[in-house]
């Protein structure tokens, strides 16, 4: 295993006020007996509500806080105590902090990580020539960083994260406040980083289409406990999320109600749209488009997956 967390606790005290003279002491648990492996080539996805423990967990998991119990080892090494070991072997990008020199041209704040890294120059360049074409960085390399765009200095970071080639990659929040097509930049690249070298991903976000698009497999943590761990179509299936077949019917017809295994959501244009709500476990799109175009002609039709907001949303309210 990479990444090993076994009844991991952290607390943190908190004081409050309580009347003019005196102050209450509070003990919290900002993670609470979390239990986890991630497998060498994994990519797990890390997602929880703000204050469900999700940054706590990564900043023990690199050495940065010292857990109140439990254990940890992440390529085989006590974080905390084997931390300057451990930084050679992975890499962390924090969304809201930088590890790049604010007044430095992109390309100077690189060389100096292959400095700290101690990596010999035919090492790091050859690494960095390749993340420079995939992330089209190259027009912007000797641009101080502090006149980067988010974008910009967001794919400046991953690179910094991925110069010395770790096993694990950490990522808390890597695509907040990035446009859209800087955030599929980001996206696509990471999954051919996976593809290619095998590198491990931990990924925090709220960005739920990244856990979509990158993740084999997610962890959700509520109020420092985990929640969920498993696939996406796990989840799914946990909460009972449905699934919607749109069917657009080649003249207006009525209400499909009784369509077996389906429920009638919506009716648009006098019947000649409609949407037809399911689950997996009681039917099949298969199922649903033969029992509907037994009855009428069918012109179009389109399945939509449920929202992983929304399955989120129902785990947090069981």
């Amino acid at each position: 295993m990479i990444v090993e967390v076994t009844d991991l606790r952290r607390e943190f005290v908190v004081r409050r006020r309580a009347g003019r003279l005196r102050r209450t002491r509070d003990v919290v648990a900002a993670v609470d007996g979390v239990t986890f492996g991630i497998a060498p080539g994994e990519c797990v996805g890390y997602i929880g509500a703000n204050g469900a423990g999700k940054s706590t967990t990564i900043k023990m998991l690199t050495g940065i806080l010292v857990p109140t119990s439990g254990t940890v080892r992440v390529c085989g090494l006590e974080p905390v105590r084997d931390r300057t070991t451990l930084a050679r072997r992975i890499g962390v990008v924090f969304g809201q902090r930088s590890q790049l020199w604010w007044d430095l041209p992109l390309r100077d704040s690189f060389r100096l990580l292959g400095a700290i890294h101690r990596l010999p120059t035919s090492a790091w360049e050859p690494r960095l020539a390749e993340c420079v074409q995939l992330l089209e960085m190259e027009p912007f390399l000797d641009t101080p960083v502090r006149q980067l765009s988010l974008g910009q200095r967001m794919r400046g970071e991953v690179t910094a994260a991925l110069l010395h080639s770790p096993e694990l990659l950490v990522l808390d929040e890597p695509t907040i406040g990035l446009d859209l097509l800087s955030k599929e930049r980001l996206r696509a690249f990471l999954v051919r980083e996976r593809a290619e070298r095998g590198t491990t991903v931990l990924l925090t976000t709220h960005d739920l289409p990244d856990i979509e698009r990158l993740c084999d497999r997610i962890l959700v943590v509520d109020h420092g406990r985990v929640a969920f761990d498993g696939d996406l179509p796990g989840l799914v299936a946990r909460v009972g999320a449905e699934r919607v077949l749109v069917v657009d019917l080649a003249e207006p017809g009525p209400p499909l109600i009784d369509v077996p295994g389906t429920t009638l959501r919506a009716v648009e244009a006098d019947g000649l749209r409609q949407h037809l709500a399911f689950r997996k476990e009681d039917t099949t799109a298969a199922a649903v488009v033969a029992a509907v175009s037994a009855r009428v002609e069918l012109r179009d039709l389109a399945v939509h997956e449920p929202a992983i907001e929304d399955v989120v949303r129902r785990l947090y309210l069981e």
